[in-house]
Order: C-alpha cells, then structure tokens, then sequence
C-alpha cells in the first residue's frame, strides 16, 4: 500500500543532495513511472516574487532542476511557471525567472513557461469558487506536479502544497480573489477548490530551507533538510504543519480540505513512510493567526456568536507597517484590494474599518516594512 506522505532528508540544494532525495521521496509513491515519452508535465513552482534562491521566498532552483533533468531523461516536455503578484506578462516573469534562478532550468532539460494566455474554467463542484479564469499553461499540461516551499503565510498561517496552486490565477487577478472572500475560511476553500479543479499528480515540498517568521516573502531562512512527497497537497500540508508547530486548526486550508474529506483529523491518523519527528522545529517562528475554528462563532445560540465574533476581532492579526523600515515607495497601497492604505506624508496609513487582513501589503512589501502585528489581548494571553 503506498504511504500517504513521504519524508526523506535532504541536506543542501546540491545535485549529490538533492536527486536521490528525490529518487528516495518518490520510490514508495510508485516512482515517476507514470511518466510516458512525449508527456506534457507542467511544474508549478512558487515564485512569488523576484527573490535570490538563498532567499527561502521561492522553489530553489537546485531541487528543481534534479526534478527536471528526471523528467526529461523520461522524455517528457517540461515546463516549469507560475503567475507570481503583478502582471502576467513576458517582462515581468522574466525578471522573476532571473531573480530566482530559474534560467538554470534550461540547461536541464525544461523551459521556463511563456505562454501567458489565460483560459475560463467552469467547475461546477466546487465549494464557493465555480467559475475562474486560470493561467493555460497549466491546461495544457498531461500533469501537473505542484513543487511548493514551505513558509510562513500572514492570511494562512502556512503556505506549502495547497496555497502554492493560488498562483494558477492570473497575478493582476489576486487582488480581485482575496476581496471576493475576504472571510479566510472562504478563501481557503476557494484555494481547496482550485486544487481539487487541477488534481497536482504529485505534490513535492521543498522543506530544505524553510521561512519562518515574517513569510511568505519577508521573513527568515530557516534550515530543516527535509523533502516531502504526496499524492496529496492537503496530506503533505498536514504532515509540513506539524513539523514548525501548527495545529490542523490554525491553518484554514487545512480546515477547508478536512471539511471535504480530504484529510483526516489528525496527523497521527496518516501513512507516513518517514520520520517526521526528526524534521520537527519546535522553536519555529510562526504566524498564528487567529483564524481558528475556536473564534468563528460556530455556535448556533446568540451569546455563542457574539462571543465567537468578539474573540476573533481580540486575537485575530492585521498588518502593520514599522515606519522605520518604510521607504514609501506607496507599493502596499497599489495592491491592496480593499483600497484600505493611503500614503500620510510618504508613510503607509491603515484604515482599520476597511482591511480585510488579506495580508497582500505584507506580502509584496520590497522592504518587509510591513509585518504581522499580533493584539496586546493576545500577548497577554501568551505571557498568562
């Protein structure tokens, strides 16, 4: 019977490291046998910014490439994109492709996606999200395998297997997404729906160097020489968030993908070929953030919504800029979906009635000016 998730050391991004982990993480899954002479296999990485590769922002190029030159020795036509924040176009993808090391997938054997036309996607069984348009490269593809990195995320708590295939939608259409659900249990099953639309045939976690702290783009490296391999992107996210200490609950996609049955309650209750307790970080620097179960008011009595309501307005996160890290460059502004951020002589100010908490301004912050701020209430609550 084939495991649930695999997990398989990987010390460094170096070719030695880096294919056999790959050839040990896939073994138990059936390997890449599946893969046929002239399939079309399309990789959805995580490039959501121009960022350097020993940045831990995107796929390191490393563990991409060993992944590509399997392919190709295969046969197959590999394409490795995304459709990171900002326009879908040749000018700015190509410059995330060169920040971000990607070039490199060229000499393996692959290409780097150029098509940037999008497509109209009806899916009728999805939860909240029935109609979207989607970046066709993907549609295009025999399979898709879904190379994701393991970060800390401000509106998800974590963004790994399931988050990385938010990067399908067209980059000047997320704004659009995240103020259509603005709710992140809305927003989480909108991003189980658009997995479940694509089916990832594998989905492979690059946990070699994570991020922790202020993710998924301003936070820190942090090594933990794992590699991940599932059928699953919801089974691989439950085994990754155990690893840097989330619970199921505090991570809204998690919640989504249990609320379908596509995983179970618990870690424990997984087929795990692997020793994921010798990858756990207790001391990881995380992002909780508040968006439990526990504060959504699921009770069904007036006193029980009152008090779920008040408990997610006490504990729950927003953004918040330190001005002493802003260069006013009025970015946070221009990609809040919201229109909740003005510039106040060259300095970021939040309108609080209108944030949505999608973190957006935190995320493409050049500067990681703006952070994650957690409530006094809720660092009380910590220290008792």
């Amino acid at each position: 019977m084939k495991p649930d998730v695999v997990i398989v050391p990987c010390a460094d991004y170096s070719e030695d490291e880096t294919r056999p982990a790959l050839e040990q993480a896939l073994a138990p899954l059936g390997g890449l046998g599946w893969v046929k002479p002239g399939m079309k296999i399309a990789i959805k990485v995580n490039l959501v910014t121009a960022a350097k590769p020993e940045e831990a922002v995107t796929t390191h190029p490393g563990l991409l490439c060993a992944l590509v030159r399997m392919l190709a020795e295969r046969g197959a036509d590999v394409v490795v994109g995304d459709s990171p924040g900002g326009l879908f176009n040749a000018a700015h993808l190509n410059r995330v492709y060169t920040a971000a090391g990607m070039k490199a997938v060229e000499q393996a054997g692959g290409r780097l996606n150029q098509n940037f036309q999008e497509r109209q996607a009806q899916y009728p069984e999805g939860t909240v999200c029935r109609q979207f348009k989607y970046t066709a490269y993907l549609g295009d593809a025999d399979a898709i395998i879904d190379l994701c990195k393991l970060k800390t995320h401000g509106m998800m708590a974590m963004t790994c297997g399931a988050k990385n295939m938010f990067g399908a939608v067209p980059g000047t259409m997320k704004p659009e997404y995240h103020f259509r659900y603005p709710d992140p249990r809305d927003f989480a099953r909108m991003i189980v729906d658009l997995d479940e639309y694509f089916k990832p045939r594998l989905t492979i976690v690059d946990a070699v160097d994570c991020m922790e702290g202020n993710g998924p783009t301003g936070g820190t490296p942090r090594h933990m020489g794992a590699l991940l391999a599932s059928e699953s992107p919801h089974k691989a996210d439950l085994v990754c968030a155990s690893l840097i200490g989330l619970k199921r609950e505090e991570v809204p996609t998690l919640e989504a993908a249990l609320e379908r049955g596509l995983i179970p309650a618990s870690v424990e209750e997984l087929v795990v070929d692997g020793d994921p307790a010798a990858f756990v970080i207790p001391d990881f620097l995380r992002i909780t953030t508040g968006n439990s179960h526990l504060f959504q008011g699921d009770g069904t009595s007036l006193p029980k919504k009152v008090k779920g309501k008040v408990m997610r307005w006490a504990l729950t996160q927003r953004p918040a800029v330190k001005k002493a890290e802003c260069v006013g460059c009025g970015l946070c502004r221009d990609v809040c979906p919201a229109k909740a951020i003005t510039m106040v002589k060259k300095k970021p100010s939040i309108d609080r009635r209108a944030c949505i908490r999608c973190f957006c301004c935190q995320e493409f912050c050049p500067k990681s000016a703006m952070k994650v701020r957690r409530t006094a209430i809720a660092k009380l609550l910590d220290h008792e």
